[in-house]
């Protein structure tokens, strides 16, 4: 990659990046019309292949979604999961029953750990965390 030391690279590329901003907007966010205008961009950039990373616009997708995630990560912030909830929903979406938990240990104690009768403990934590390859503080 070149750098932009020639006045006219900077004119053509300043060029290229005012044509490529009316339909991307490529700045930081800070308005929800600007939220949505940078939405309706990424989905038209994803409709049209650009979420593989082979296609000529995936680094476009991956900047314009730095940019959406910065916005959401100060307005939309996540609530907090309690453990419970986190294995319930794992639990859903691994189509797992209590009995399919031996990390936790017997269905009894899976039982009172999704009632909230008992705690997680680290070592079961730990466990969960590894057979989810998710980080322990998910479970926290």
């Amino acid at each position: 990659m070149e750098t932009l030391t020639d006045k006219s690279a900077i004119t053509e590329v300043t060029r290229h990046f005012l044509a490529l901003q009316e339909y991307v907007p490529l700045r930081p966010i800070h308005t929800e019309d600007s939220y949505e205008a940078a939405i309706s961009s990424l989905n038209a950039l994803l409709d049209q292949g650009a979420a593989n990373e082979e296609h000529p616009l995936a680094a476009l997708v991956n900047a314009l979604g730095t940019l959406i995630q910065q916005y959401e990560a100060i307005h939309f912030p996540p609530e907090p999961v309690s453990p419970t909830d986190m294995l319930r929903m794992l639990m859903e979406q691994h189509r797992l029953s209590q009995s399919d938990l031996p990390e936790v240990g017997a269905q009894s104690v899976v039982s009172e750990v999704l009632s909230g009768k008992r705690e997680l403990n680290l070592r079961q934590i730990r466990a969960l965390a590894d057979r989810f390859k998710l980080p322990p503080e998910a479970f926290l």
